[in-house]
């Protein structure tokens, strides 16, 4: 018997932990860029699942990459090889920092590899309590390393005590960064647009200043591109359009097209630092995952779509900025936030939206994030402005 919606509140309610707001909407099919309700009811989905779906719900290459592996081998750990795993480290490496990569299930742990890495190369430099600087609003993950570099949560006190060695400086402040790096400093972590904060490109200026100070000091710079890579803002990773190059860039969501995978990505320097024992995961770079990952690089890393990301988040973009009621929109590539005028609620938006069949995410009270899968074709764009005309002029400011 299926259940109604009704009857899996009711569940929630009782066994799970009440660590999510769910939309009350039950999901159970996915092609490309739409979604079904249990009802049969269709959605543009302009989310992804977070950025995680980036070729699409259910790509055909996706599902047939990971249907194969899995019916040869889904797990034997790290203990032996596999071809898939080893394979993709090639791919990852030889299309960014050219070092090695440590594979994760998630973001989270893959800022907790960048974490451990950055602190034994400040230790092997002579530094007995590194630090590492993040910027405020900066979001790189909840477990208790990445929790402790997103300045937002870790303020939260019934959490506490954070793991020390951590800091922050107000958002975009070049002059705060530089001053805040010193002789202790092993690293600086940082989002090249901060995704989860609402969309909010850095500086170059920002930019420059913590490759310049990380230099300076001995330091090694991190960016976390677990939403900016695999092609969201139209190369494949966010840091080839800005005048910097980190040491170290972190993956996830997208690569594995909506299977469970993260991945931390060094320079050739940095990817000596760890040894056997130093760090580890039972499940991470899995066969299966890893298959899966291999074929979204085979759709994503191709000049033709990701010209068509540039084109297509332009016209999103152009689009969005001639409705009433949108003040800015921010981003680069289909990673855009769009602010909404003063007294317009992006929640009460956000809710109208997806009555209309429009997924989207609000971040904050004043924007909503859209991050429509990278195969969004221009008819489905144009279907999203309207609906977004539409709502916006049903809920006017207050």
């Amino acid at each position: 018997m299926t259940m109604q919606l009704a009857d899996l509140q009711a569940l929630e309610e009782r066994y799970l932990m009440r660590t999510y707001r769910r939309a009350p909407v039950e999901f159970v099919r996915g092609e490309g860029t739409l979604l079904w309700d249990a009802d049969g009811r269709e959605y543009l989905d302009f989310v992804a699942g977070i950025s995680v779906c980036s070729v699409g719900h259910c790509h055909p290459a996706v599902v047939e990459a990971a249907r194969e592996q899995a019916g040869r081998l889904m797990h034997v750990s790290n203990l032996f090889y596999t071809e898939p795993m080893v394979r993709l480290a090639e791919r990852l490496s030889e299309s960014s920092l050219g070092g090695r990569v440590f594979f994760s299930n998630s973001g989270a742990e893959a800022n907790e590899c960048a974490i451990k890495v950055t602190r034994k190369h400040a230790h092997r430099r002579g530094i007995e309590a590194p630090e590492i600087v993040s910027f405020e609003r900066d979001f790189h993950g909840r477990t208790y390393g990445a929790l402790a570099a997103t300045p937002a949560l870790a303020a939260n006190a019934d959490l506490a005590p954070m793991l020390p060695g951590f800091r922050s400086v107000p958002f975009d402040d070049a002059a705060a960064l530089r001053a805040a790096v010193g002789e202790s400093t092993a690293a600086v972590l940082i989002e090249p647009i901060q995704g989860e904060a609402g969309v909010y490109p850095l500086s170059e200026e920002a930019l420059l200043a913590a490759r310049e100070a990380c230099d300076e000091a001995g330091a090694l710079l991190i960016f976390d591109e677990i939403q900016t890579g695999i092609g969201r803002t139209g190369s494949l990773w966010g840091y080839e359009q800005t005048p910097v190059r980190p040491d170290l860039l972190t993956s996830a969501k997208a690569l594995g097209g909506g299977l469970p995978i993260g991945a931390c990505v060094t320079s050739a320097e940095a990817g000596e630092m760890l040894e056997p024992g130093d760090h580890g995961s039972t499940f991470a770079g899995g066969p299966v995952v890893a298959a899966a990952a291999l074929a979204v690089l085979e759709i994503v890393d191709e000049p033709g779509l990701l010209r068509s990301v540039r084109e297509h988040g332009a016209a999103l973009r152009d689009g969005l900025l001639d409705l009433e009621g949108v003040r800015e929109v921010r981003g680069r590539g289909l990673m855009l936030g769009v602010g909404l005028e003063e007294g317009i609620d992006a929640a009460s938006v956000g809710a109208d939206l997806l009555e209309r069949g429009l997924v989207v995410n609000v971040p904050e009270p004043g924007t909503l994030r859209l991050l429509p899968p990278l195969t969004v074709d221009r008819a489905q764009i144009e279907r999203a402005v309207a609906l977004i005309e539409a709502s916006l002029l049903s809920c006017p400011p207050t």
